[in-house]
């Protein structure tokens, strides 16, 4: 299913490297924007496919390109319905157009933010064409960090190259520019001015940069830190079981930063818990080995939780086993759930429980452990289905360390300290040891 989507995905793909930000099946006319992250998903989605699966293959399957007139400069975007170009190319063609459409900087060395990344809601802070976003920085350092090897691995050294040579070139201008004394702004408005900085009167901090900071590794480990601990203290309401977004909201100050602002303050993207980024920021204590944080706030990413007591249900008002897109973070709907079946952030959401939290990997049919659990856990069981066969997997933490000691395959220890999966329609029985 994984394969055949990103394939689709690729034939919505422009041949100059942009992307349709969203279209409408069956006939897939859909809108062309100035935004800056969305054509980058795919060869980060081909990234997590092919390290996972090692199927290499995908990267020459063809797909035609589609075609259309470029988005005048003056324009937000425009809705059409595309025509197929006669150039087709592998979804690794795909991928390196998607890259180097992305290699496009402002005076900071930062990407440009266009007319907007991740939060579309920030249409404006870029809409001249020279606002860059910090947050892009980290994601397109961790793309090009990932896609190396993926380019290694294809036998492509000279874009392997290139995916290096840009990613140290950005990571030394974020931490030139990005960083705002104790966290990492969010963005520099076409004017040069700062956002998501202590200067600022509304969105002094925004989660994502801090959380991106930690996930790509191209924060200094004591400034990771010190982000991730400005998010502690700023961005978490323990009492309301929140990790906003951003804070304070956008409301009255003479920043306007797109239709963020059109949002009630405290709602949605404007100063909400927006899970999505809630689930990064969860994500970023555990890759910090800092168990207690990662797990006292993975409660407040779960819709059972805001639905345990019937004051809960009252106030959430949404489905208790759906992720909620939303969660409202101001008075006098706090507590209140937004769109739910949000699918993204769901898929996060079992990636930061069963690889960041359980510390589960996998790379081809190899099996790999790095837990971030509480000290009190003294064990947790996994059944893992591996093709035709099951692997029952129970992890023993006989010590406070979260390295694993030993693994142990039906009697079996393993030199390399991972399993090795067979697709042998057999069941497997292993004992993770943990403890170093």
């Amino acid at each position: 299913m994984t394969r055949k989507h990103l394939l689709l995905c690729a034939g919505h793909q422009f041949d100059e490297g942009d992307v349709q930000h969203w279209w409408h099946p069956p006939m897939n006319r859909g809108v062309r924007t100035h935004c800056s992250d969305d054509y980058l998903w795919l060869p980060f989605a081909t990234c997590r496919y092919v390290l996972g699966t090692r199927d290499t293959g995908v990267l020459d399957e063809k797909i035609p390109f589609i075609e259309g007139r470029k988005v005048l400069p003056e324009e937000d975007s425009y809705y059409d319905l595309p025509n197929q170009s006669a150039i087709s190319g592998t979804l690794y063609e795909h991928c390196t157009r998607a890259i180097r459409w992305g290699l496009k900087f402002g005076k900071h060395g930062l990407p440009l933010m266009g007319t907007g990344d991740w939060n579309d809601g920030m249409n404006l802070v870029g809409a001249e064409g020279r606002g860059e976003s910090v947050w892009l920085g980290f994601f397109l350092f961790d793309l090009l960090m990932r896609f190396r090897e993926i380019a290694e691995l294809h036998q492509d050294p000279a874009f392997a190259e290139l995916c290096r040579v840009n990613a140290e070139w950005i990571r030394e201008n974020l931490e030139r520019d990005g960083w705002d004394g104790r966290w990492y702004r969010r963005a520099f408005f076409d004017s040069g001015q700062p956002l998501g900085s202590f200067v600022n009167p509304e969105c002094t901090i925004d989660s994502i940069t801090q959380s991106w900071a930690v996930l790509s590794g191209a924060a200094s480990g004591e400034r990771a830190k010190t982000a991730l601990e400005a998010v502690h203290e700023y961005l978490i309401l323990p009492g309301d079981r929140l990790i906003t977004l951003l804070t304070p909201p956008f409301d009255t100050s003479p920043l306007n930063p797109g239709y963020i602002k059109g949002y009630v303050p405290g709602v949605r993207e404007n100063g909400g818990q927006f899970s999505h980024a809630g689930i990064w920021v969860v994500m970023a204590f555990a890759a910090q080995k800092d168990f207690l944080r990662a797990w006292d706030l993975l409660p407040f990413l779960s819709p059972i939780h805001h639905s345990r007591t019937p004051g809960d249900v009252s106030k959430y008002r949404v489905e208790p086993y759906a992720i909620a897109s939303d969660i409202y973070a101001a008075p006098p709907h706090t507590g209140r759930g937004g769109w739910t079946w949000y699918t993204g952030s769901a898929g996060w959401m079992y990636t930061l429980i069963l690889e960041s939290l359980l510390g589960v990997r996998l790379s081809g049919n190899i099996l790999t452990f790095n837990p971030c659990i509480p000290v009190t856990w003294r064990s947790y069981q996994i059944e893992y289905r591996y093709r035709s066969s099951l692997y029952h997997i129970i992890v023993q933490n006989s010590d406070t360390g979260s390295g694993v000691k030993s693994i142990v395959v039906d009697g079996f220890d393993q030199a390399e300290k991972t399993i090795y999966l067979a697709d042998d329609q057999g069941d497997h029985q292993v004992v993770v040891e943990l403890g170093v």
